[in-house]
C-alpha cells in the first residue's frame, strides 16, 4: 500500500532551472523544456549576443537639417559616408530612435540607409 503523503515524480516532472527569485516552473515534455530554455535565455546579457561593439565612425556634421537646432544633421563626406553620398540628395543622420528621427521619416518618407551605434542615416532627395 502506498503512503498517502508521498508523491512519486514522473520522469517529465523535473525541475528544469532556477532564478535568483526561486524556481522557474516545473516543465513537462519537450515543449515545456524549450519554453524554459527560451525564458532563461531571454534573461541573459543583451550586449553579449549580436551587440555592436565598434565606436561610431568619425562623422562630419555640417548643420541641423531642418533648422539650426535640429537633432537630425546634414552630414558631410568622410571615409564612412563616401559610399552613401549622392549628388541629387542630402545625407542626413538622426539620433537613433529619437523624436527628430520619427518626425523626419514622417515628413519626408525617408528610408533608412544604414546605422551606427548612435545614428541612423537617410538620403533625402532634393525637391
Amino acid at each position: 500500500m502506498k503512503h498517502p503523503s508521498r508523491h512519486h515524480a514522473a520522469p517529465t516532472d523535473r525541475l528544469i532551472g532556477s532564478t535568483a527569485g526561486g524556481t522557474l516552473r516545473r516543465c513537462v515534455g519537450a515543449a515545456g523544456i524549450l519554453s524554459c530554455v527560451a525564458m532563461t535565455t531571454a534573461c541573459s546579457d543583451p550586449t553579449s549576443v549580436g551587440g555592436i561593439s565598434e565606436p561610431d565612425p568619425e562623422l562630419i556634421f555640417v548643420r541641423g537639417y531642418r533648422s539650426a537646432g535640429d537633432d537630425c544633421r546634414l552630414v558631410g563626406e568622410s571615409a564612412f559616408t563616401v559610399d552613401f553620398l549622392d549628388d541629387a540628395a542630402d545625407l542626413v543622420a538622426c539620433p537613433t530612435g529619437s523624436a527628430a528621427m520619427a518626425s523626419l521619416m514622417a515628413e519626408t518618407g525617408a528610408q533608412m540607409l544604414t546605422q551606427t551605434n548612435s545614428f541612423t542615416f537617410f538620403s533625402i532627395p532634393y525637391r
